[in-house]
């Protein structure tokens, strides 16, 4: 069976209409560039005869109903189909309040991007002939009803999908959830930044996968871009259209008649919005002026533990540690760092250079 396809994924674009944005003076997320940067995306995919799109999750800012309605409507005016979860800003509360939707309330609004049970969270479908998505939840809520700060599939989900994974004959298997199954990052499962955005039984999922065969995992959250892979499997996590660098992906994946499978991916990305026609360069600057705490803690806690006094000096030449990082295929030099830090702060470099641009053999 011989297969050819184009997609497209746009992750965490953090939809908020203008009366909807709040401000916080250490936010992160530029939100007032969320639907213009969106709109940009669009026009270009509806050039390129797109096959389906992907949106893993973090669809809206703080999970407004406003904003779900309105992307959800957004979505259905495009030319090709398209496939949505959610993520943690998607439903960060169990149940509705004056601002947010609730947990179960988020499939109502996207039965016309994957969802065919507005009762259930999770869903699969053969979106081509012999491909086969599956779409994950991985927000959870603890007894109290407060989100957990980490993704988990819960025992329910994990039955279904190991069901899913057995009946499933197509020869590609693709999943989709927010959280990250593979570490990106250094330590990212172990330290407290970065385990928020891992999924907690990543290990029991990867499993599962890896006795399907299936290889392809598409995440958002971390706002990175970057290409992951753990026994022949690939977290591909895609970047925050609302955050440095702002960028999308396109893919064009091949499967020839004995099976040889590729996948090609481009990396895009949107450098100018109406009111910031140098929306990198003042976007790279937003994150920088934001970085002192976040550079603080990577200094201060485990692995490193270095005292305040020591760490203090070593901030300025981190303030664009976290873009850098964002931005993929970064590699890194802090030869004038203290060798144990050094090491540290080096070993996020790139080793293989694919975050961005490569073609995958399977």
């Amino acid at each position: 069976m011989n297969l050819n396809f184009r997609f497209a994924v746009v992750s965490d674009p953090h939809i908020g209409l203008p009366h909807t944005i709040w401000d916080h003076p250490s936010r992160f997320h530029l939100v007032e560039v969320s639907i213009p940067a969106l709109e940009i995306v669009f026009k270009h995919l509806a050039k390129l005869d797109l096959d389906f799109l992907l949106l893993p999750g973090d669809l809206t800012q703080h999970g407004e109903p406003e904003n779900h309605a309105w992307l959800s409507d957004r979505l259905a005016q495009l030319p090709f189909p398209v496939y949505v979860v959610p993520g943690n800003h998607d439903v960060p509360q169990l149940l509705p309040n004056e601002r947010s939707i609730g947990l179960a309330d988020f499939p109502s609004y996207y039965l016309r991007q994957g969802y065919d049970n507005p009762q259930q969270l999770y869903y699969t479908r053969e979106i081509l002939p012999g491909v086969r998505l599956i779409s994950l939840n991985s927000n959870q809520f603890d007894g109290e009803g407060k989100q957990l700060p980490f993704g988990r599939l819960d025992d329910e989900q994990m039955a279904w999908l190991k069901a899913v994974l057995s009946a499933a004959d197509e020869p590609v298997v693709m999943v989709m959830v927010h959280h990250n199954v593979v570490e990106h990052l250094p330590g990212q499962s172990r330290h407290s930044l970065g385990r928020r955005y891992m999924l907690e039984n990543a290990p029991a999922l990867l499993e599962l996968l890896r006795q399907a065969g299936a290889q392809l995992v598409f995440t958002g959250h971390l706002h990175v871009q970057d290409v992951a892979e753990n026994h022949g499997i690939y977290d591909i996590t895609t970047g925050s259209l609302v955050s440095y660098p702002h960028p999308y992906r396109v893919l064009q994946f091949q499967m020839d008649g004995q099976g040889q499978k590729q996948l090609k991916i481009e990396t895009h990305r949107v450098d100018a919005v109406p009111d910031m026609p140098a929306l990198p360069q003042q976007s790279r600057e937003w994150m920088g002026e934001r970085s002192y705490p976040f550079m603080m803690r990577l200094l201060t806690e485990a692995p490193l533990n270095l005292p305040p006094a020591q760490a203090e000096p070593l901030v300025a030449s981190l303030r664009y540690f976290w873009a850098d990082i964002a931005m993929g295929d970064a590699m890194f030099d802090f030869s004038d760092f203290p060798s144990p830090v050094r090491r540290y702060f080096e070993a996020f470099s790139a080793t293989d250079s694919i975050d961005n641009h490569a073609t995958l053999m399977l």
